[in-house]
């Protein structure tokens, strides 16, 4: 039976977990809030929690002043290639990384930890450069380009832990079997691999999606720009926003990688069940 101290204590947990959560979901809710209130609402000196008189107006001004669909189609195109690539490049690479303890894989590591340190201020002249002479400016493959090699660090920093947590017998009792090295890790490895891939590519995509220097830099043709672009088109020359329009296309940009993280999560979730079950 509780008694009643471990009940507060309980109660006091529940309390700090929804508080926590109100935190989180604030900015979101308030910009919802701000999408949907007419611009008598946005310009007054003390603003409401909730519209008064909730209207769509500023979708409709969003999508017919910007290219909305356009630049979500060019952001999903980039994030996902980027993310997929980076994520399949990344599972060998931190297999060998971690099974394979050399001078190269120590100086993988470093690299990996020195390239998370670079502002990307120092690095998009030359990368700028490179990217004109293999003629890759201003296109939709040359900044999947440096997205992949721009998560590739992250990716392989992730997924070298959960490598260390498949147990080496497994692998040595597929080997005993006649199984090579890529047997191995297509049937045995990757297999308990999945919730870490998973994950992986979940923190990939958003990270590339919500990305706006490289895009602002490398792309210039409107048709061409991602949706963290043009969402700088809302704020006028002399600073002054759109307030409602600008609110309304930044809650249709969160929209697709808070979704995509909700399904992915799901999935992640079942495969560690599945895990556990088996195991």
């Amino acid at each position: 039976m509780r008694t009643p101290a471990k009940r507060l204590s309980r109660a006091g947990q529940y309390a700090a977990l929804l508080a926590y959560l109100v935190f989180l979901a604030f900015p979101l809710l308030w910009l919802v809030s701000t999408s949907l209130k007419s611009p008598q609402e946005l310009g007054r000196i003390e603003p409401a929690w909730l519209p008064e008189d909730p209207t769509l107006e500023n979708y409709r001004t969003a999508f017919d002043t910007q290219p909305l669909l356009r630049s979500a189609v060019n952001s999903l195109i980039a994030a996902g290639s980027a993310s997929l690539i980076a994520v399949a490049i990344a599972v060998p690479a931190a297999y060998v990384l971690v099974r394979h303890r050399s001078w190269i894989s120590r100086a993988g590591t470093v690299w990996i930890l020195v390239s998370q340190m670079f502002p990307l201020v120092l690095v998009i002249i030359p990368l700028f450069l490179v990217l004109r002479n293999l003629h890759l400016i201003d296109s939709l493959p040359g900044l999947i380009l440096v997205y992949v090699v721009w998560s590739l660090p992250f990716a392989l920093w992730m997924l070298q832990g959960y490598v260390r947590a498949v147990p080496r017998s497994l692998e040595e009792a597929a080997a005993v079997d006649g199984a090579g090295r890529l047997r191995i890790l297509r049937s045995v490895v990757l297999p308990l691999l999945a919730p870490g891939v998973v994950a992986t590519l979940m923190f990939a995509f958003v990270l590339a999606w919500n990305e706006f220097f490289f895009a602002l830099v490398l792309l210039k043709t409107p048709e061409k720009q991602t949706m963290s672009v043009i969402l700088t088109h809302f704020i006028g020359a002399e600073g002054v926003a759109d307030l409602g329009p600008l609110a309304a296309a930044a809650f249709l940009a969160t929209l697709p990688s808070l979704l995509f993280f909700a399904l992915l999560q799901r999935r992640l979730v079942s495969g560690m069940l599945a895990g556990a079950v088996k195991g």
